[in-house]
């Protein structure tokens, strides 16, 4: 049998995997603090800064590091679950979705799934408030957190289901992200150098 892919609980850890304890605190302690800390200042940000660009590039900052984590970290270690994409050598890109038997505590699995249902339930909520307050550029930052957090939450519903079938909404998402990067730095652009006044152009007399 092979010992890695063996699900008995071994003598003396009958109660590991229902213990209050969680196994791995600091990782859980990643998995909810960018994410949190996005929204806090996404909401709380303007009490302390009015620059939109300090806010959104922070915004940002934090987002891809809980992008990163989530993926490649706090799936693996505190669910069993990874997902990810390579490209054959045909160029042909292929989206894999692994669960891996092993003994989940079942603390850290429910704190897992709150933070990813939770605060992408918050990020809809403030899409949908930035969409009626027609504020376009708060807008872009939230389809951009919408992003990233549905394609990690979708990406682990597929590997909790089994299922290795191509995401789509996954590749959706990175192309959206790719082509939203031009939107980006056209906004940030626009905001630090203003269009100047055409010059005045004189008459010559010349026809």
């Amino acid at each position: 049998m092979d010992p890695l892919s063996d699900d008995t609980i071994p003598f003396g850890e009958e109660n590991t995997a229902n213990s209050t304890q969680l196994p791995h605190p600091y990782v859980t302690f990643f998995h909810l603090f960018f994410r949190v800390t996005a929204v806090f200042i996404y909401f709380f940000g303007r009490l302390f800064t009015e620059s939109f660009i300090t806010l959104f590039v922070l915004i940002i900052l934090l987002l891809s590091m809980d992008f990163w984590i989530l993926k490649n970290i706090t799936g693996r270690i505190m669910v069993g679950l990874r997902w990810w994409n390579y490209v054959d050598d045909d160029g042909v890109s292929h989206w894999v979705y692994e669960s891996k038997k092993h003994r989940v505590n079942s603390g850290e699995s429910r704190i897992f799934w709150a933070g990813l249902w939770s605060v992408t339930g918050m990020w809809i909520l403030f899409f949908i408030t930035s969409l009626f307050s027609i504020n376009f550029k708060w807008m872009l930052l939230v389809c951009i957190a919408l992003t990233l957090n549905i394609a990690n939450l979708y990406g682990y519903i597929k590997c909790k289901g089994g299922n290795q079938e191509n995401l789509g909404i996954s590749s959706m998402a990175s192309s959206f992200i790719f082509q939203n990067i031009g939107k980006v730095r056209e906004t940030m652009s626009s905001l630090n150098n203003p269009p100047s006044s055409p010059p005045n152009i004189k008459p010559t007399g010349i026809v």
